[in-house]
């Protein structure tokens, strides 16, 4: 070979050294992001109360599928697909002649998440996929000439792949864009809505996804603000409160990145729209699932199903929120929050 062609060559770039037990930086865990190569890695990882980067540790998978109460040949829409644990763990319970359709507004992950279940040998034939907000239900069940289903399942929130990947913008501990939508492709950044809403209103936000006490006040101080990143809005929170203890602060930090990012995603008008066309979405005898993860969520769906009940749409609903087991809540802090409820279609 001779000398231009051998300066021409790209050079070979050896991948980054895996740094410690447990790297800080997302782009650094390529262990966690193969399962299949480093398996010892990743259960490492689970074992120490965490989960590992690019995954999301399905919650409550057994009181989930003894609500649910599936039989073989049923027909199920799992309404936020994320990683896939909880379809993963719901298509064996219907094989044979079962269907699941999972849907997600994700396009980033979504298209990993269906890869995965197909390497675990789920074909076309049981499993599905729709790009779709569960809003959009009533549309996917006309297309796919489904009357009624007889289980629906709802994961409300982010995934952990969206909080832990910096570049999404989620995370409170991690520069990134200050981003936070959960598709992309839609609607406006974090960022641009923060620069242009209202004191007023952003108090009003604040107050309703968030339960902010402070709301008043911060609201005055952050709209209209220009902030391009998580850290630069999780700092300027803090600086405000200085005599705030450092626990109390990252509450509120979180709360604020908890009330800006259901504004940008219209969650409360996805799950108010969800939960308007369940009845119609179910067959008789249909049951939902539905885990929440903080009050604003969770009061919508219970006041839905208990005037539900009310009104005879459901002969059943739970009747106290279920929670995770103390063993789960160890293994998997995130799981500490969610409350799970049901009913059934009458």
């Amino acid at each position: 070979m001779n000398s231009s062609s051998s300066d021409s060559a790209t050079p070979h770039r050896r991948r980054p050294r895996y740094s410690g037990k447990y790297p800080k930086k997302f782009s650094e865990k390529y262990k966690e992001h193969r399962p299949d190569q480093y398996p010892e890695t990743v259960s490492k990882v689970v074992a120490s109360g965490k989960t590992p980067a690019g995954s999301h540790l399905p919650i409550m998978v057994p009181e989930i599928l003894e609500a649910l109460a599936l039989n073989p040949g049923s027909v199920v829409i799992d309404c936020t697909l994320g990683y896939g644990g909880h379809t993963e763990a719901i298509l064996p319970e219907i094989l044979p002649d079962g269907r699941l359709i999972g849907l997600d507004v994700d396009p980033i992950e979504q298209p990993k998440t269906e890869r995965r279940l197909r390497e675990l040998g789920f074909g076309a034939e049981v499993f599905q996929v729709r790009r779709s907000n569960f809003a959009g239900i009533l549309k996917v069940l006309s297309e796919e000439k489904i009357e009624g289903v007889d289980a629906l399942l709802a994961d409300l929130g982010i995934s952990s792949m969206q909080i832990d990947n910096p570049e999404r913008g989620f995370s409170v501990k991690h520069e990134g864009p200050l981003d936070m939508r959960m598709n992309p492709n839609k609607g406006q950044p974090a960022s641009a809505f923060l620069e242009k809403v209202s004191a007023e209103l952003f108090a009003a936000i604040l107050e309703e996804n968030a339960d902010e006490p402070n709301a008043i006040r911060l609201g005055s101080f952050l709209a209209g603000k220009k902030f391009q990143t998580t850290l630069e809005l999780a700092a300027s929170i803090r600086d405000y409160f200085p005599q705030m203890e450092g626990e109390e602060q990252n509450l509120t930090v979180r709360r604020v990145f908890q009330a800006l990012r259901i504004e940008v995603n219209e969650e409360w008008n996805a799950l108010d729209t969800l939960l308007r066309h369940l009845p119609l979405a179910l067959k008789s005898g249909g049951r939902v699932a539905i885990l929440s993860f903080h009050s604003g969520e969770d009061r919508r769906v219970k006041k839905a199903f208990q005037a539900g009940v009310r009104s005879g749409i459901y002969q059943a609903a739970a009747e106290e929120v279920i929670r995770a087991g103390a063993e789960e809540r160890r293994a998997n802090p995130r799981s500490i929050p969610a409350k799970l409820r049901w009913a059934i279609r009458a």
